[in-house]
């Protein structure tokens, strides 16, 4: 069969290959884990695989079919994929990339346990509370499998301990950091200043600001959770997979952060 003379004629340039292959596919897993483009990489993944397997056995109609989707793939890929795409090469073309730090940083693997999974929510709640009362805007993202490193990058690195006070006197009105996001990761506060997408929904309600819209924008495109202060309603926000819930009190902030933080661990 042909498939099986194939495999007989199995060698090292075949070995290398596979190797490059599978480096290459680590990779591209590492910038999109944890988004909602996850699913559709390995669904992907699975049907190539599964292509590769039917051609090995000779299977002529089902390797037919497959193929089908396999030769209009990269289109596929270009539609389904094209922010990440666009922020990968934007990541190639970048400084970043040549440095040691990062190389490391992509071939890093990252379990959910080294992913930021503790928090010390005690002083985003104190720290929104506070802007509260002196109608101070702010939005907080806070990673967990997400490293979120294109955005971090967007934005003046930090990387200070987390503390209400450092929130307070970054999100203060007359700071030069305080338009934008705060990236919280590994429980330190990494970055601000950061640029985050927005959303693209048709049915947003208007009177949300940019604020919300990029805090459902970040989570939809990642598992990262998103607390915002409204700068002119006082009212404190989490925002989860694009959903918001909103008006919350100090002790449901408090609850509601620590509930799906624990969730890294299950």
């Amino acid at each position: 069969m042909p498939g099986f003379a194939l495999f007989m004629s199995f060698g090292v340039v075949d070995v290398i290959d596979i190797l490059l292959v599978a480096v290459i596919l680590y990779l591209i897993y590492n910038l999109v884990k944890g988004t909602s483009a996850i699913s559709i990489f390995i669904g992907l993944g699975f049907i190539y695989l599964s292509w590769i397997v039917v051609k090995a056995f000779d299977l002529k109609l089902l390797s037919s079919i497959l193929g089908k989707f396999v030769n209009v793939g990269v289109i596929a890929i270009m539609v389904v994929f094209q922010q990440e795409i666009r922020k990968f090469l934007l990541y190639i073309g970048s400084k970043e990339f040549l440095k040691n730090r990062n190389w490391k940083g992509l071939l890093r693997f990252t379990s959910a346990a080294e992913a930021g999974s503790s928090l010390d929510a005690e002083q985003i709640v104190e720290a929104c509370f506070t802007m509260s009362q002196s109608l101070t805007g702010a939005l907080i993202i806070i990673t967990r499998k997400s490293d979120l490193k294109f955005y971090i990058n967007s934005g003046e690195p930090i990387d200070a301990a987390l503390t209400a006070r450092m929130l307070e006197n970054i999100f203060y009105k007359n700071s030069p950091l305080h338009d934008g996001a705060v990236i919280v990761k590994d429980n330190r506060i990494v970055a601000a200043r950061c640029v985050l997408p927005v959303t693209e929904r048709v049915d947003f309600p208007a009177h949300y600001g940019m604020r919300h819209r990029a805090a459902v924008g970040i989570t939809e495109l990642s598992d990262a959770l998103a607390v915002t202060v409204s700068e002119q309603t006082g009212r404190v926000s989490l925002t989860v997979g694009g959903e918001i819930t909103t008006n919350l009190t100090r002790e449901k902030l408090g609850i509601l952060l620590d509930k799906y933080m624990k969730e890294l661990s299950q």
